[in-house]
This record gives structure tokens, C-alpha cells and sequence, in this order.
């Protein structure tokens, strides 16, 4: 027995160093502490760099025990080991009143000051959903927070790559300095992704602001930009053409229907601008922006879209109607169009044939998301059609909608259609179909 343990002992002890990084990679921090314990050689391998490139802090509103013990670990590793990060995330999850949030901010001042200081490697950087228009955000622990925020994006401006500040909700003034600190040492941001998605409060048309144009400027090198329709402009396009065009691959905006949304966009601008990036790809991302006139307005032919998502989020309107947009508005894209969401709650308008004569004519067309009221026949047509190669879907996520309690009869008909094509379904296709009551 004891010449087992010892032979055991010998071959974890001579395990090559690129094997015992790959097990603490798997581990949480108490787990690696207490494995650092053993011996020299797995207190080398927890000091690693390549096993703390990446951090997530999550302050969590609704506190407990193991959570406060969880993150104190997770904020405290952050700080030993703060010089080998370079992927940083922070998560707000459910903040609940002030005091809360001013812990929070006397946190990351001194957290952004510690990693200021010490890391020359971060890339990314992503702090989602601050809510700053919140009322328990009070005004001088907010422009504490951005004023701090600031002057760490302006240390790390020359490194970092990534920055993700979706949900920040904040003024237009306020925006802008965040973003002009990326730039604030040259006058130019290298900075290659920004998500901004949601960043500026409700309703403001930052479209309009000579400011937002100024700050935009200064990017010189995007690939993907994520952000809201309310942003959109001529002179925005015209921006980015002059200045990421040579670079620029994906735009994503999304429009809400309390966003500023009714501007005028040229299509020449959007010509312009698909010609010098011809890498470029659009996705949209519509949030109860339904109504024919309102996308008509948006959705240019002249655009590179790639992707289109429409959601109602269970609101009816009996004065809205879906077929235009099916037939007048989204066939434009036939030649692009490579994933398509609709989220409708049609329960006055039949959709079947409209519907499928659009996924039949986009040639490009791989995924298809659709919630809304449908025949079940509708299903069988489509794999149909799929099994007879006019269209080349690969998924397909369907739920749908009936006024009725009782979904017996279509859940047998669609257990039939899949017995039907399963050699297609299991072989070719990721599908998920089902029948939603909407009563």
C-alpha cells in the first residue's frame, strides 16, 4: 500500500507544468488556493498569468453569506493577480437602493485605480446594465463613478480593444466624455469593438448632436459597432466611411419604440458607406417598431442587412399589419439576408403564405426564428421545401401561438410532420417546434 501511494504521489508530482495549468484553469478560486497548498510546484502553477487573463466581479444587489464570501474571493484575486488580466467583466446584478450603489462606487474607484496602475495588458473591458438614470444613482456618487470611469479608460486607452457598455443609460454630455477618454492622449482611438448598445437615456436624439458626431470622429479603426437606431445620421455614416471604412465589418443597432426613431437617413449614405466597406454587414434588432411606414423608413435597400429581428413583445395593435413588411420590405434583401427573428402577435393575420414565399426567395437565409399565430400545415410546407432544396435553412425555431387551451390536435399533427422528415431534421437541421396557448 504505501509503494501505491508513493508511486501516486511521483506522477502527480512530475506532471508536466502545461497539463497542471489546464487542471487549475478548471477550478474556482477556493479550489485553487487550497490545491496551491501541496506543493511548490502547484503554488508555481496557481501564480500563473494564463490562468487569470479573465475575471468576472459580479456586485450582487440581493446580498447573502456565500455571496459576499464569493465576491470578496473574486475581488480580492482580482487585485493579487490584477497585472496578468486581460478580460475584464463587472456585473451589477439587482442593485436595490442607494447606499447599495455608493458601496459600489467606493469599490471600483478603487479597484479601476489598483488595475490603472498595474496592467499594461487589458483588451477588454465590459460593464453592462449600470442604469445611470436610476434614482438611486444620486448625483454625486454617479459623476464620482463616471469621473473615475473615465480616467481609467483614459490610462488604458492605448490597449484596450473591447468595451462593453450596454445599458449605461446616461446623458448625452456625460456619454461623450466617457468615450472621448479612448482617445483623449492622441485624439484618436485604435479601439476596434464598442458596444454601446442602450448607453444614452431614453429619448434622446443623439442623431442630431454635433457632440456624439465629434466624439465618433476620433474612432479610427471600428469592426463591429453596436449601438441604437437613435444614433443614426448621415453625418454618422459619413464618419465612419471617412474614418473605418477600411476596417468596419459589422454594424448592430437596434430601435425601440422610445428611441427617436423617425430621422431621415439617406439611402446614398448608406451606398457610400457599403461601398468603401465591403465588409460590411448590418443586423437590426426592432423592438416594437412594427408598423410598415415606421420600417419602410429604416429599412433602405441600399443597406448590407445580414440580419433582422422583429419583436412585438406580445403587444397587439389591431391597427398594425405584418404582410407589407413581409412582401414589400424584407424580399429587398433576398441576396443577403442570412437570419431572420420575428416575434409576432398576429392573431388577426394569417401569415403562412406570405411567410414562406419570403424565406423561399432569400437565398442565403440559415436561421429562422418565429413566434406568432401559424397554421401547423405551415411546418410541413416548409421542411418540405427544405427537403426539396429550395431553401437552405439549417435552423429552424418555431413556436406557435393558438387561441385555445387545448393544443392536442396541432401537438399530433406536428409529432406527425416530424416523423415525416426526421431523416431531415436529425441529420441537417437544429429544430425546435411547439404550440404556444396565447390566451
Amino acid at each position: 500500500m504505501e509503494d501505491d501511494s508513493e508511486s501516486e504521489q511521483s506522477s502527480w508530482a512530475y506532471l508536466p507544468d502545461v497539463c497542471l495549468r489546464h487542471v487549475f484553469h478548471w477550478l474556482d478560486d477556493r479550489d485553487r488556493s487550497r490545491a496551491a497548498l501541496v506543493c511548490k510546484k502547484w503554488s508555481c502553477a496557481m501564480h500563473s498569468g494564463s490562468l487569470w487573463r479573465c475575471r468576472t466581479i459580479t456586485f450582487y444587489g440581493q446580498p447573502s453569506r456565500a455571496r459576499a464570501l464569493e465576491f470578496q474571493s473574486a475581488l480580492w484575486y482580482t487585485k493579487k493577480f490584477g497585472k496578468y488580466l486581460k478580460h475584464l467583466e463587472i456585473k451589477l446584478s439587482n442593485p436595490y437602493n442607494t447606499p447599495f450603489i455608493k458601496k459600489f462606487q467606493v469599490i471600483m474607484r478603487g479597484l479601476l485605480s489598483h488595475l490603472g496602475k498595474c496592467n499594461s495588458h487589458l483588451v477588454s473591458l465590459s460593464i453592462k446594465y449600470l442604469e445611470l438614470d436610476c434614482l438611486i444613482w444620486r448625483n454625486v456618487v454617479r459623476a464620482q463613478f463616471i469621473k473615475n470611469l473615465a480616467a481609467f479608460l483614459k490610462r488604458m486607452s492605448n490597449q484596450l480593444d473591447y468595451l462593453n457598455l450596454k445599458g449605461a443609460r446616461i446623458t448625452l454630455e456625460e456619454g461623450c466624455e466617457l468615450l472621448n477618454s479612448l482617445s483623449s492622449l492622441t485624439n484618436r482611438s485604435f479601439i476596434s469593438e464598442i458596444n454601446i448598445e442602450d448607453f444614452f437615456s431614453l429619448h434622446l436624439s443623439v442623431y442630431s448632436s454635433a457632440l456624439f458626431h465629434q466624439t465618433m470622429s476620433k474612432f479610427h479603426r471600428l469592426t463591429i459597432l453596436t449601438f441604437n437606431y437613435n444614433c443614426i445620421s448621415d453625418e454618422l455614416l459619413d464618419i465612419l466611411r471617412e474614418r473605418s471604412s477600411h476596417s468596419l465589418c459589422t454594424l448592430n443597432i437596434k430601435c425601440h419604440i422610445h428611441d427617436p426613431h423617425g430621422q431621415v437617413v439617406s439611402g446614398m449614405s448608406w451606398a457610400n458607406l457599403a461601398k468603401r466597406a465591403p465588409k460590411l454587414n448590418v443586423n437590426f434588432f426592432f423592438e416594437r417598431v412594427m408598423k410598415h411606414d415606421q420600417l419602410a423608413r429604416i429599412l433602405l435597400e441600399e443597406i448590407p442587412v445580414r440580419s433582422i429581428s422583429l419583436r412585438s413583445c406580445y403587444f397587439s395593435d389591431p391597427d398594425w399589419t405584418m404582410r407589407p413588411t413581409l412582401t414589400n420590405l424584407l424580399p429587398a434583401y433576398w441576396h443577403g439576408l442570412q437570419k431572420l427573428t420575428l416575434e409576432l402577435n398576429n392573431d388577426h393575420e394569417l401569415l403562412d403564405n406570405e411567410l414562406l414565399q419570403l424565406i423561399l426567395s432569400c437565398k442565403r437565409l440559415l436561421f429562422l426564428k418565429v413566434w406568432a399565430f401559424l397554421s401547423v400545415s405551415f411546418m410541413e410546407r416548409l421542411l418540405q421545401n427544405r427537403a426539396e432544396r429550395k431553401c437552405i435553412l439549417t435552423t429552424i425555431k418555431v413556436r406557435i401561438y393558438t387561441a385555445q387551451d387545448d393544443s392536442t390536435e396541432e401537438e399530433r399533427l406536428l409529432a406527425d410532420i416530424y416523423r415525416k422528415f426526421k431523416y431531415l431534421i436529425d441529420s441537417e437541421l437544429n429544430y425546435f417546434v411547439i404550440t404556444y396557448p396565447m390566451v
